[in-house]
């Protein structure tokens, strides 16, 4: 019984914890979404699409290492999320 306290300020936390990585995942996505967007914008202003190709844009070489990192940053938390709803199972449904 003594324990009971400090387990649910755990649980207040992890869930507190859980719900700010749902919100920065949602905000994370949209910015994935438009480096997306300015990829093919650049992408189709200069008429070249292949990343291989010496003349592809730079901007676009930029962006899509941006958009990689935001990648990984995104599957970052998305693990952490998933560990969190492993042991706070209440919480997955959100």
């Amino acid at each position: 019984m003594r324990f009971q306290p400090q387990f649910e300020t755990r649980r207040a936390a992890a869930l507190r914890e859980a719900a700010q990585i749902e919100t920065l995942l949602r905000s994370l996505g949209e910015n994935a979404g438009r480096l997306d967007a300015d990829i093919t914008a650049e992408e189709e202003r200069a008429g070249i699409s292949d990343p291989t190709n010496a003349a592809y844009p730079i901007l676009a070489r930029v962006l899509a290492v941006r958009r990689g990192n935001l990648e990984a940053t995104i599957n970052t938390f998305e693990q952490r999320l998933a560990t969190l709803r492993q042991i706070f199972p209440e919480h997955s449904a959100a």
